[in-house]
């Protein structure tokens, strides 16, 4: 019995369908995966996803909570205008640039159903040069001819830059160099985005190491670039069997369910 005076609030997992709680499941493991893979920025940043069967609403992280802190239950659920559907048990908020940002781009790309913003060092280093990602690896030839780039206007806290992020990004990429400040990826899931994310900071950290040894480096011709990004957009046996994570996203899973299973709560 209730004792008087006393508020029972009903647990997120309660009041959400097996779609919605999967999802969950998932972004709080992609959250955890950014942490462990050196891709994270303290409770900075921000990861959204689509809420199944409601396009119009998005969970995102409570700020306040460092990213192996996230669990499923402890994500907001709100709408692209803003408003909070269902909080969670916290008494933290949401970031408001967080928000802009994503909902912009879940907004004008109906295709897109999670999108991952992060400094990581290594892509944070190459939004800062003119060349920004170079075709010098398998790895980086992967995003050649389909990265965004977006000009830097200081921190994303205004309407008015929502139209030009959408411009920049373009109706095709998954993947927006913020100039001299992160990352945008763009996937048609959360495995999708954490596995575009995963592979292109790879690719800048391989960069980085290039120029650092200041050897000359070697370009293959561009049909093969061409080609090896083909390969890779539409997957080695044709379309429909492209590299988009859901391969490893099972092994990920089991790997936080032994280390840290409480992203499931």
């Amino acid at each position: 019995m209730n004792k008087p005076g006393i508020i029972q609030f009903k647990p997120v997992r309660d009041q959400v369908d097996e779609a919605e709680w999967k999802m969950r499941v998932d972004l709080a493991a992609c959250y955890r995966l950014m942490a462990r893979y050196g891709m994270s920025d303290m409770i900075y940043n921000h990861i959204t996803a689509r809420v199944p069967g409601s396009p119009d609403h998005i969970l995102i992280n409570a700020y306040g909570l460092m990213y192996p802190e996230i669990k499923a239950s402890s994500l907001y659920k709100i709408d692209l205008a803003g408003n909070v559907v269902l909080r969670p048990d916290t008494s933290y908020g949401i970031n408001n640039a967080g928000y802009l940002i994503h909902s912009t781009v879940h907004q004008g790309r109906p295709d897109i159903h999670c999108v991952l913003h992060n400094h990581a060092r290594a892509s944070t280093a190459v939004s800062a040069m003119k060349s920004g990602l170079l075709p010098l690896t398998q790895t980086a030839m992967r995003f050649y001819d389909r990265v965004s780039y977006h000009d830097y206007q200081a921190v994303a806290l205004f309407d008015e830059e929502r139209p030009v992020l959408l411009r920049d990004l373009g109706p095709i990429n998954k993947v927006m160099v913020l100039r001299n400040h992160g990352m945008l990826y763009c996937g048609t899931s959360i495995a999708d985005a954490f596995n575009i994310a995963y592979f292109f900071e790879n690719a800048c950290r391989i960069q980085i190491d290039v120029m650092q040894a200041g050897a000359e480096p070697y370009y293959p011709p561009r049909e093969v670039m061409l080609r090896t990004r083909d390969i890779f957009e539409n997957g080695p046996n044709g379309p429909g069997t492209a590299m988009s994570g859901e391969l490893e996203w099972p092994a990920l899973l089991r790997m936080l369910d032994r280390d840290e299973p409480s992203y499931k709560d």
